[in-house]
């Protein structure tokens, strides 16, 4: 079965997955050619008595449009997360969960997934598209952002903090990444130099 990579970005209203609400969530599945084959995406309504992260609430005064956005129309959690599983099992292949930072993103999502559907269709495979930069750029972790990541791995679209917007942009760029990795040097000429 082909992989899947389902790049996805959450909105929330603090930093930590069950002590804060996710607001919004984007996906965008891409084959490794770049084919995009659907997004899915979501606003929810806050958990019951969660209370917001004061700095993150002060971020989301900064971004009026985006605070907007995901406003816009709120689902109950469980009803939007049976959703998003059904979306993920009808793709044609295995789903890789891709984010930047995943760290941040995938906690989220596993969270809701677990506590409102008691299943989550990734298992653990998940990408970090910075470490992955990491590999390919062979330099420290923290040297490895987007402002230093090569120009032509990013294609000409807005981040807008609008979680499918965002998710389509880091898909993108994620797929650009794998081309450039496959078309380096093969697996067994890295292993085997002499061929």
């Amino acid at each position: 079965m082909n992989e899947i990579y389902v790049s996805t970005d959450v909105e929330t209203d603090g930093p930590v997955a069950g002590k804060h609400s996710m607001l919004s969530f984007g996906s965008a599945a891409f084959t490794a050619d770049k084919r995009l084959l659907g997004t899915f995406s979501a606003n929810l309504n806050t958990l019951p008595r969660v209370i917001p992260d004061p700095r993150t609430v002060a971020w989301w005064a900064t971004q009026p449009e985006a605070w907007a956005a995901c406003r816009q129309n709120p689902e109950q959690p469980q009803v939007a997360m049976r959703r998003y599983v059904a979306w993920i099992k009808a793709l044609s292949g295995k789903p890789v969960f891709v984010a930047y930072p995943s760290a941040f993103d995938f906690p989220f999502v596993y969270w809701y997934l677990m506590e409102f559907v008691g299943e989550n269709p990734f298992g653990y495979a998940v990408i970090d598209i910075k470490t992955y930069a990491m590999g390919l750029l062979r330099k420290p972790y923290r040297n490895c952002g987007k402002q230093s990541m090569p120009t032509a791995w990013f294609d000409d679209v807005p981040h807008t903090h609008v979680a499918i917007d965002d998710a389509i942009e880091q898909g993108r760029l994620f797929c650009n990444m794998l081309k450039y990795n496959l078309d380096q040097a093969s697996p067994r000429q890295l292993l085997d130099p002499a061929n």
